[in-house]
């Protein structure tokens, strides 16, 4: 019997692919496409897997089995018949991840945490809908938080959580039967004074997040923070405690961030600047746009396909069809001035001019000045 193997490391196992039996026109994609949302990682714990990686491998598996099949199975769950609705499948599967990835990262770049995007994200109508992107094992929030791992781990930048007392443990003063009366700057004077810093500035952090204009429990923060990065022997504990503090008395400094068109864009490939532009559609608006735009590289990059499908940008690199909307011959410089916003210059539009409109008109930029200590 021939098989067809398409190896898709990073997805849902380190190591993992997906087979074509081309004589049978049958699919079996593995765990790559059941009928749910899987997990990007399993509550069992486990490494946090690729959802970027994942999204790519099911659009190669629609552009290299897609239309020679007639069925698609798994190793879970039941099979969905016919070619169209195989591609149909198989693309709401990839959106899926491409969209919970983007989306996350995109939110993570206006200064969100794990936890606030899993309370903010939600699937564009189109996915929520379908029944085989529903969170019957993994869900939207736990896998938010995952992605959010992947890129930035434990750690959310609050300095509150650096050096948090663990909740159960023996030297915890709500452990310790201490509940003290008095408001929560109140007693976390009380307990800075005692010299237990790390219960001061978790209740401290609570009390500024709750009310952020309380002057009084900023500047306790402060302090304790100031206290805290003085007495810090590790560098970088230093350096998030004092910025912190700075934050809470002075606010937000925004850094000197350069000019993009120089330095470290210029070094980047063209893959990593199309996947800048995907982590900066702003999905809920993009969730009912659609076009396909093919990027022809002058330069011997050959060509990309970028289409936008259920608020996701989805790259497909060198496409085996026509049938854009608008077909753009450049060179990498001209991308990177896309990119920045200057245009793309004298490169060759053929086609519908509208399509780069809409794309540039639903990217959102970061915010190099969001707040860390403070709502």
């Amino acid at each position: 019997m021939r098989i067809v193997f398409q190896v898709t490391p990073g997805t849902e196992a380190p190591a993992e692919m997906n087979f074509h039996f081309p004589e049978h026109r049958a699919l079996c994609m593995a765990e790559n496409a059941t009928h749910n949302l899987h997990n990007i990682l399993t509550l069992r714990g486990a490494l946090v897997r690729d959802p970027r990686a994942w999204s790519r491998y099911l659009d190669e598996a629609i552009g290299l089995f897609g239309a020679g099949s007639d069925v698609a199975f798994a190793s879970h769950h039941w099979p969905t018949w016919g070619t169209d609705n195989v591609v149909r499948y198989l693309a709401e599967q990839r959106d899926l991840y491409a969209y919970l990835h983007d989306q996350t990262l995109r939110m993570l770049n206006s200064g969100m945490t794990g936890a606030e995007i899993a309370e903010r994200i939600e699937l564009p109508p189109a996915l929520r809908d379908a029944w085989h992107a529903q969170g019957y094992y993994g869900s939207v929030s736990h896998n938010v938080k995952a992605i959010y791992q992947r890129y930035m781990g434990w750690f959310d930048g609050n300095p509150a959580t650096l050096w948090a007392p663990p909740a159960g443990g023996r030297g915890h003063p709500l452990r310790r039967g201490d509940r003290r009366a008095g408001g929560r700057a109140g007693q976390a004077r009380r307990y800075a004074d005692a010299g237990d810093l790390r219960f001061a500035a978790e209740l401290l952090n609570h009390a500024v997040f709750a009310d952020p204009h309380d002057g009084a429990a900023r500047d306790a923060l402060a302090g304790v923070y100031e206290r805290l990065g003085h007495g810090a022997e590790n560098a970088t504990w230093r350096g998030f405690y004092l910025t912190g503090a700075q934050e809470l008395r002075h606010g937000v400094k925004p850094p000197p961030i350069p000019d993009l068109v120089g330095g470290m864009a210029d070094a980047l490939t063209v893959e990593q600047l199309f996947d800048s532009l995907a982590i900066r559609v702003d999905g809920p608006r993009a969730a009912a746009a659609s076009f396909v735009i093919d990027w022809r590289f002058a330069d011997g990059g050959g060509t990309v396909r970028l289409a936008l499908s259920h608020g996701a940008l989805i790259p497909t690199p060198n496409p085996r069809d026509g049938g854009a909307d608008l077909t753009l011959t450049l060179t990498k410089a001209q991308l990177l001035g896309i990119v920045t916003g200057r245009g793309p210059g004298d490169a060759r539009l053929d086609g519908d001019p509208q399509a780069l409109t809409t794309l540039m008109s639903l990217l959102e930029p970061p915010d190099h000045a969001f707040p860390i200590v403070t709502p």
